[in-house]
């Protein structure tokens, strides 16, 4: 098997081997005598050769060090190419990237991702929209769109994430006092979360044959967060994201026989800004990052 050298213990050799001490390469690599004579010995060790005779001059190359150079030397090369179109690259990706999501998205999913984002790409700022309407990136209202529809418009480049299930879930306090609806249409017994003017749930319930009004609701709010916070504090029971409710140890998760469409996750920028590189960068990252953790 082809031993898998570290570039560390390369540019160690070749210091070495070009000032002929360890002492002339530590300050060459500026580092210390003893880590590079660790890297030296490492080496070689690697290899199952020995790379330099220790003498009282200093380092003596072997046969097999001289011949391992010019090898070495290439790697040391390419290494450097490879440094200067990455400093070049990252020049380059830096400025701001605005990005528009739902309020559970923006709220809940994206911050951790957002993290490990900046510390990839420190250069780049991020403007966060944490909206349930949909931005318009044909009028530049954000640069990335994290949509739970397909968008239509024909200049707009979308990749879909994957898809968002849905479940009915309610907090171990709430059902210590009230119990838990066994069949889905124990539901409307119960003090459910919902809407105010949205419809949604109202057309949901119908398409199970129940018909319900937004009176149905015992709280009711248009936010999703307090929609949220209001099913974390036991007011009821409500319908959230897995993503959310799995996470959440004092929530329950109920009717699992009752299966709610899920909603597809689209990832979509606007096609003549898709060149741009900080907003290609931040795209592929969140087109990697988002769909492990929906």
């Amino acid at each position: 098997m082809t031993p898998q050298f570290d570039w560390q213990l390369i540019r160690s050799f070749l210091a070495a081997l070009d000032a002929g001490s360890l002492l002339g390469a530590a300050k060459v690599l500026k580092t210390s005598q003893p880590t590079v004579g660790r890297h030296v010995a490492e080496l070689e060790s690697q290899l199952g050769v020995v790379l330099f005779e220790r003498t009282g001059r200093g380092l003596q190359p072997t046969a097999v060090a001289l011949g391992l150079a010019e090898s070495a030397r290439a790697m040391e090369s390419g290494a450097l190419q490879l440094s200067r179109r990455l400093s070049s690259a990252q020049a380059q990706v830096q400025g701001t990237v605005r990005i528009t999501a739902s309020q559970p998205v923006a709220n809940y999913l994206l911050p951790p991702i957002l993290s490990r984002l900046r510390e990839a790409l420190p250069e780049i700022q991020i403007e966060l929209v944490s909206s349930n309407t949909v931005s318009n990136l044909l009028r530049r209202e954000a640069d990335i769109a994290v949509r739970m529809v397909q968008p239509e418009q024909g200049t707009l480049v979308a990749k879909k994430l994957g898809s968002v299930t849905v479940g009915v879930y309610a907090h171990k306090s709430y059902i210590a006092k009230h119990g838990a609806p066994q069949q889905p249409e124990g539901l409307l017994n119960h003090a459910l979360i919902g809407f105010d003017a949205d419809d949604t749930m109202i057309r949901g319930f119908s398409q199970f044959g129940q018909t319900i009004n937004k009176e149905s609701f015992a709280l009711r709010s248009d936010d999703l967060m307090v929609q949220w916070q209001a099913l974390v504090a036991g007011c009821g029971i409500g319908f959230v994201a897995d993503y959310m409710g799995r996470h959440q140890p004092d929530l329950v998760k109920l009717l699992p026989m009752l299966v709610i469409p899920p909603l597809p996750m689209w990832l979509a920028v606007h096609r003549e800004i898709r060149s741009s590189q900080r907003i290609r960068a931040v795209f592929d990252y969140l087109a990697t990052a988002l769909p492990a953790v929906i």
